[in-house]
């Protein structure tokens, strides 16, 4: 797309065609994990505009657009040809152009005298937001219309629910064109899970029954990047395992995720400043704000990301004393260069040194970027074992582990919640909806009664609690999948196979029977073939403290 919709020419010597890139702000979010500032310039990109700025007219370069196919996109694109803001322009929907609308561009184009210049107009089918080569997640703006909380409200109207499917849907439709492959479907019945099954299910048959225009044969389908002929779908509601998001975690990206302000791949840090005093009556000072990438081509990042927490603190200072020993090795060669005097010792370790200090020299790149990286990944970890240490998170994580794995606790949950050095009054509420979610049956009355006292003398919510209790209540009267959900999260180890999604997907790939999945409704003739690649995907990914807000939002009568 950035090369103009054709295929790059590797090895070519000559310079890219520069050109401005325009997009908005879902076209942002699917960029930035992706590509960084540098990339886009290697790939001739020189400006990187919002839609929606205030943009000034460069009349003798190319625009390449990429942005969703809505009414105010459109009326500002329409308004960019009126205005002759660029040379050309090269239009990429993220999602498919409804025709009307591709009729309003015309229309404004030949208005305009611009029909030539529109050089390009694409639907990229890629309405969906890539973290990982096997992780993506369909959204970040307005993330919150296809949320866990709009799908569960009690007032949620047949309409608001087909639109929330129907937003789904196509963001599922764009991942399978992408990968240019035909999924098998499988889902649980009577969840929202099978409303999205039914609905992609119809979308396929109906792009693959229009033969001149599917978007599934020919050039696309050699394009599918797998070994595999057809991938297996497993469409999974949130409510099957409302206990694992809550959890408090051990390993270095979960926590990131959990206790930092990290989405689409960068965390944000706020700096501490020192500890000097400010002078009184002075203004505190203000605290600097760094922003990190944490990508693929950070290699520490990809090899710690799934580790304990501790193995990644001891990793970061094993890298520093490796950097550290390095730089000795170029400060000591640089100084016996800097030798004076014509004996006969210092010339023969002069030609010796020569050698490795251009060696050394020519390692001085990666030097450098291996600093950036220790660096950066001690700001990381600092910040986290801030927050492991002032909340306790390791006596969290355990503990919990032990409710959901039903081992015998050495303290007390009463204590737990009433100690006020361990924990935020959220740290609390996450502990007692996990004990509570995975409980065999829920605690009596009265000891609710004390649990609710407990709590709320250590500054909880209890919006949460009231929304997961008639979450409960419904499940268990319902009974439909989620007789699963009380009796199945009893398994939930340390061995992570045992995480019910997990669980799902191994019974559904191995096509083993199984009371879990047995029932799960099934949308293709087809035999699975070929070799396995797990890719995961969610509809929204938040962490525990966004999950809560959701719950207690719910919970709010």
């Amino acid at each position: 797309m950035l090369n103009f919709n054709v295929p790059p020419v590797k090895n070519s010597a000559g310079e890219p065609v520069w050109k401005v890139l325009i997009y908005d702000r879902f076209g942002q979010d699917i960029i930035s994990p992706l590509l960084s500032v540098k990339e886009l310039r290697d790939m001739g990109i020189t400006l990187h505009l919002l839609l929606h700025s205030d943009r000034d007219a460069i009349p003798d370069v190319p625009a390449v657009y990429f942005v969703m196919p809505t009414e105010e996109n459109i009326d500002r694109m329409c308004q960019d040809l009126r205005n002759q803001l660029y040379e050309s322009y090269y239009l990429n929907f993220i999602s498919a152009i409804s025709r009307s609308k591709l009729e309003d561009i015309a229309n404004a184009a030949i208005g305009a005298n611009a029909v030539t210049q529109v050089a390009k107009v694409f639907d990229q089918y890629l309405n969906f937001i890539t973290l990982e080569d096997d992780m993506f997640v369909l959204c970040n703006q307005n993330k919150e219309l296809v949320s866990y909380r709009a799908i569960n409200r009690p007032d949620i109207t047949d309409t608001e629910m087909e639109t929330i499917m129907d937003t789904i849907v196509d963001s599922l439709f764009c991942f399978f064109v992408t990968l240019g492959a035909i999924p098998i479907i499988r889902c649980s019945r009577g969840t929202a899970a099978e409303m999205v099954a039914v609905k992609l299910d119809k979308k396929l048959r109906e792009n693959l029954r229009d033969a001149r225009n599917s978007l599934f044969t020919g050039d696309a389908l050699g394009a599918g990047q797998f070994s595999f002929q057809r991938p297996l779908l497993v469409l999974v509601d949130r409510n099957i395992d409302l206990a694992t998001p809550l959890h408090h975690t051990w390993t270095y990206q979960a926590l990131v995720h959990d206790v930092l302000d990290f989405h689409l791949n960068r965390v944000n840090l706020e700096e501490s400043t020192g500890t000097e005093s400010s002078p009184a009556g002075a203004r505190p000072k203000k605290k600097n704000k760094k922003s990190y990438d944490l990508t693929s081509s950070d290699k520490f990042w990809q090899k710690h990301k799934g580790s304990p927490f501790p193995e990644v603190a001891e990793s970061v200072q094993e890298e520093l004393e490796s950097y550290r020993a390095q730089e000795d090795e170029v400060k000591r060669l640089k100084s016996i260069m800097g030798i004076e005097g014509e004996d006969e010792g210092a010339i023969s370790m002069l030609s010796d040194n020569t050698a490795k200090l251009t060696s050394a020299v020519s390692s001085l790149p990666e030097l450098l970027e291996k600093k950036r990286l220790i660096d950066l990944h001690t700001n990381v970890a600092t910040a986290v074992l801030e927050h492991i240490k002032s909340r306790k998170l390791d006596v969290y994580f355990e503990y919990e582990e032990k409710i959901m794995s039903k081992s015998t606790l050495d303290k007390s949950l009463l204590d737990m919640i009433s100690d006020p050095d361990a924990g935020t009054p959220e740290d609390k509420m996450r502990l007692f909806l996990i004990y509570y979610i995975s409980s065999a049956q829920a605690p009596s009355e009265i000891d609710l009664e004390q649990y609710k006292k407990a709590l709320t003398d250590a500054g909880c919510n209890l919006a949460p609690l009231s929304y997961i209790k008639q979450w409960n209540l419904f499940s268990r009267v319902m009974n439909t999948g989620s007789q699963f959900v009380m009796e199945g999260v009893k398994n939930l180890v340390l061995k992570q196979q045992n995480l019910p999604v997990t669980r799902i997907l191994d019974n559904l790939m191995e096509m083993k029977s199984n009371p879990e999945t047995d029932d799960y409704r099934y949308f293709d003739p087809k035999m699975l073939r070929g070799s396995k690649h797990v890719l995961y995907g969610c509809s929204e990914l938040f962490n525990a403290t966004q999950f809560i807000k959701q719950l207690s939002q719910l919970g709010q009568k």
